[in-house]
């Protein structure tokens, strides 16, 4: 593995976060470059056991030696159905280190990053069958102005979907690229937020190509009967959007973030908060790992109360 491949952020608190028991079964959701695997694996017992799951296939190059793993590569939000086919119904902790790695965003190829030129395709999972040049192509300026409204929370971006369409009609066998997609949005951009502008942008695009929200809120919905009692769940967040699902959550066991109640007025949460606000990196690691300055680390526990 490329010590560069990935650095994780947040790592000695996301281990922390899960109470590793050493003989419990655990789950990495975005395996990557293995760097929090390790970590828990360093932590596990002989008898424990830790599967990984990442769709991406670069991540197979980063599989560790070791009996006690098993990398699954498939997306996360299947977790419990791969995890019945090994056997396991229930472990003992989740762990979801959302978003890009740093290998996807330096492989400019692969159309993550705002910098260089490389295909507009931001697929994690290249069996998808649609990258974002084809959903440009194919969306109408209405459905784009609001995936970017949604996704990106561009300011006007029924501003920047116009200028896709029309960009697209005025060469309509224009080869897609990040340059391109860069070319067309920076003179929309407010000149001292120019690149915040155009993450906000590639960030809506690569949400829907993915369905990563569509995945996060499966996956949080499947925790409530993976987790043993007791069990954490344990998730890295970079935007709003994932933010604000993860914590309703956790709050409430629904992604409404309702709190339900029984009879008697008691509250049916089935999480304790481990964590009240999330947590976040210090000055020093922001300096090592830039990548972490947009963190939020929360975590939470199953109790024994129904969802």
């Amino acid at each position: 593995m490329s010590a560069t491949y990935h650095v994780p952020v947040l790592f000695d608190a996301a281990l922390e976060g899960l109470a590793l028991q050493p003989s419990g079964t655990y789950v990495d959701c975005t395996f990557g470059g293995g760097g929090h695997s390790r970590g828990i694996l360093d932590r596990l017992g002989p008898e424990g056991r830790l599967f990984g799951f990442d769709c991406d296939p670069d991540a197979t190059d980063n599989v560790p030696e070791d009996h006690r793993f098993r990398l699954i590569p498939e997306n996360f939000r299947f977790a419990s159905n791969f995890l019945r086919i090994q056997g396991v119904k229930q472990v003992d902790g989740i762990l979801a280190d959302l978003g890009v790695s740093s290998h996807q965003f330096d492989a400019q190829e692969r159309g993550f990053s705002t910098r260089g030129d490389g295909d507009l395709d931001m697929r994690m999972d290249p069996r998808i069958p649609e990258g974002a040049d084809a959903l440009l192509r194919r969306m109408g300026t209405g459905e784009l102005t609001q995936l970017l409204r949604r996704f990106g929370e561009l300011p006007q971006p029924h501003k920047a979907a116009r200028a896709i369409e029309k960009a697209l009609a005025d060469n309509e066998s224009a080869q897609l690229s990040t340059g391109w997609l860069h070319k067309v949005l920076t003179p929309l951009a407010p000149p001292n937020k120019r690149n915040q502008y155009l993450a906000q942008a590639f960030q809506a695009l690569r949400i829907a190509v993915n369905d990563e929200l569509g995945a996060l809120a499966d996956l949080l919905r499947a925790s409530l009967k993976l987790l043993h009692p007791g069990g954490r769940l344990v998730i890295i967040s970079y935007h709003s959007l994932e933010d604000r699902m993860v914590k309703r959550f956790m709050r409430a066991g629904n992604l409404e973030g309702e709190i339900h109640k029984d009879f008697h007025g008691r509250a049916l949460v089935p999480f304790d908060k481990v964590t009240g606000k999330p947590i976040v990196a210090d000055a020093e690691e922001m300096v090592h790992n830039p990548r972490s300055r947009s963190a939020r680390l929360r975590i939470a526990a199953r109790n024994t109360l129904a969802a």
